[in-house]
């Protein structure tokens, strides 16, 4: 028997996933042919949004077979936001619930809503991004130009080994405080853009470059100065006007819900001679913060002393960043193509509205990326539904969901659970924020691909072990074979892949601040900086990548594959990744789905009309013509 509904299928719901405001959406339930309704003699679909009144939906009879009887309504969405919905139907005095039973299919009296999101019509992101790939730098440890910097403050550790372990012990009150540098600049990057662009790179994402007294820059003492040690707000004008040339694009990391205590704003360390809210209640920066007994206890950044928080919706403080001429604007002006944001969770509605209108005034091609670790299509915080990707906030986010899936997945997890995972969010999330997702393994935050899936696990551990734990060399070679499966998907799924500086070469560490050790120049693994070149050159093969749709065609215990087709279009590319350490043979022959035999291999062993071969840790892509109801 079919199934009674699936939200993944456009028989049962159209069009796929979340949908524009006044944009038609039919869904389709099938019940058994032998049942019997009481009145009302049709089901009923019930949908709604937190906080609204229900609306109820009678579903007409579309048709009968065999299978079934096909019910159908159509719902055309006059407000966005998060929509759930749910049906029901009467049999025998009973009310009969149909709802999930896992991510999207149904069974009767069994399971949870379903999630509609409607965003505004309007609604729609930068184009430079898709089908692009990103690198995200820490700006002290990529790359050394040589160059000289003036009004470099003289309390700086300046490290001169550039292979040594970044310092990471608190002194005797506790405190580490990040003052150690390795002088990795701008110019610096400059000069390695041929490197990034042989790797494929089209954007860059800067970690913080405002001046600030502590070597990640998160506590910012100065928004409209480069960090002397970087060098100048001109050298980052010639950095955006040099990335240009080579086709990249460069986006900022905008850090607005705290500043540094150390700082011209705040100035409880008196560096500056400028009068900070701690010098002063007189100050003009006073209004910024929130104290509590002046000027010793004040709202503190998650109970860092350092880090003393804003109120974002303060009026001067929103318009010295998001005013005509502020903050945002002016890096604008020097070349930034956008904004990632700190905490956006933490940062309120009104800021981000204000924020979004200050970007966007720009051109619709100025980005805004958002640090949202959940599902961030319904995510709460601090008691509020947030917005973020209903057209006036975000464009996309740090896409924390699919990395989660992906490192799961590798290292031996349910392949059920990471298509389930995965066509989550790309069901909830707007496709114009799917196309941009900012698809990471690796970050700043956290720790490096190569050591989570090759190595012992850090959890529970100290900093010390952490600083002394290299790979062996199995663990080495296992962690590799591993991100090389990982990269693939980073690569090959819905979104922008988005390498972490050094990932490329196979640089290890692991939490904070050892995942921050400066990029191995001349000790790099050449063979898996080869590697992310040919991903590059797949993904660069196909407009699919770009902004193509997603659907898995086989799984099993070692072997997924997907489709991506763009436009309902018949063409498409088809990947093969085979996760384990033994080679997996697929005998085409005996899928369910067999593949259409007309196909150009893009990399791999295939062959043709007959088997797949897949070595460990290995995909093979090729373009294959689908019939349209596989697409």
């Amino acid at each position: 028997m079919k199934k009674i509904y699936d939200s993944w299928n456009t028989k049962y719901k159209k069009p796929f996933g979340a949908i524009k405001k006044g944009e038609p959406c039919e869904f389709r339930i099938r019940l058994p042919k032998d049942t019997v309704l009481d009145f009302p003699p049709v089901p009923v679909m019930v949908i709604f949004r937190t906080g609204y009144k229900e609306t109820f939906l009678s579903m007409n009879l579309e048709k009968e077979d065999d299978d079934g009887k096909v019910y159908m309504a159509t719902y055309v969405p006059k407000h966005a936001g998060v929509h759930y919905y749910y049906f029901f139907y009467k049999q025998n005095g009973t009310r009969n619930y149909i709802k999930k039973t896992a991510c999207h299919e149904s069974s009767i009296n069994f399971g949870d809503l379903y999630q509609l999101t409607v965003y505004e019509k309007e609604f729609e992101t930068p184009d430079f991004l898709k089908g692009g790939i990103m690198y995200q730098i820490f700006p002290d440890r990529f790359y050394k130009s040589g160059k000289q910097h003036e009004n470099v403050p003289e309390d700086r550790v300046m490290r001169e080994n550039w292979e040594d372990t970044p310092y990471y012990r608190p002194d005797e009150n506790g405190h580490v405080w990040n003052n150690d540098y390795f002088g990795g600049d701008l110019d610096g990057i400059a000069q390695k853009l041929p490197y990034l662009k042989s790797l494929g790179v089209t954007c860059i994402y800067l970690n913080p470059i405002f001046e600030s007294h502590e070597n990640h820059r998160y506590n910012t003492a100065n928004y409209r100065k480069v960090d002397p040690l970087l060098g100048t707000n001109n050298d980052f004008k010639a950095l955006c006007a040099e990335a240009k040339r080579f086709g990249i694009s460069v986006i900022l990391d905008g850090v607005f819900s705290h500043t540094g205590a150390d700082s011209i704003y705040f100035n409880k360390f008196n560096r500056y001679d400028s009068v900070g809210a701690y010098n002063s209640k007189d100050s003009e920066f006073f209004p910024w913060y929130t104290f509590y007994e002046y000027p010793d206890k004040y709202e503190e950044w998650w109970g860092i002393d350092t880090l003393p928080n804003v109120q974002e919706n303060n009026r001067e403080y929103t318009e010295y960043i998001c005013g005509d001429g502020g903050v945002l604007d002016y890096w604008i002006s020097l070349g930034a193509a956008g904004y990632r944001l700190d905490v956006a969770d933490e940062l309120p509605d009104e800021f981000l509205d204000n924020l979004n209108r200050c970007v966007k005034k720009h051109g619709r091609e100025k980005i805004i990326i958002g640090e949202v670790w959940e599902d961030a299509s319904n995510k709460e915080s601090y008691g509020v539904r947030r917005r973020y990707l209903l057209g006036s906030q975000l464009d996309s986010v740090m896409n924390y969901p699919f990395r989660s899936a992906i490192m799961n997945y590798v290292m031996g997890g349910s392949a059920y659970d990471f298509r389930n995972s995965i066509m989550t969010i790309v069901e909830n999330y707007p496709k114009p924020t799917v196309d941009v997702l900012m698809n990471s393994i690796s970050t700043h935050d956290i720790e490096r691909a190569i050591n989570v899936l090759g190595g012992e696990s850090c959890e529970g551990k100290d900093k010390d072990w952490m600083c002394n734990r290299w790979l062996t060399n199995e663990e080495y070679e296992l962690g590799r074979n591993r991100m090389k499966v990982a990269m693939a998907l980073q690569y090959f799924l819905p979104g922008v892949p988005c390498i972490y500086y050094g990932d490329e070469a196979g640089l290890q560490g692991y939490k904070d601040p050892f995942n921050r050790r400066c990029y191995p120049w001349g000790k790099e693994d050449k063979e898996l900086i080869e590697y992310t070149k040919l991903l590059a050159r797949i993904r660069n093969s196909s407009k699919v990548f770009r902004d193509g749709t997603l659907k898995f065609l086989y799984m099993d215990d070692n072997v997924i594959a997907f489709s991506r087709a763009r436009n309902n279009r018949r063409k498409a590319v088809i990947i093969f990744i085979n996760r384990s350490g033994q080679q997996q043979i697929i005998d085409n022959s005996k899928m369910e789905d067999r593949l259409c035999p007309y196909y150009n291999t893009l990399y791999g062993n295939v062959t043709y009309g007959e088997r797949l071969v897949l070595d460990p840790y290995s995909f093979v892509a090729f373009k294959v013509e689908l019939p349209l109801d596989r697409i």
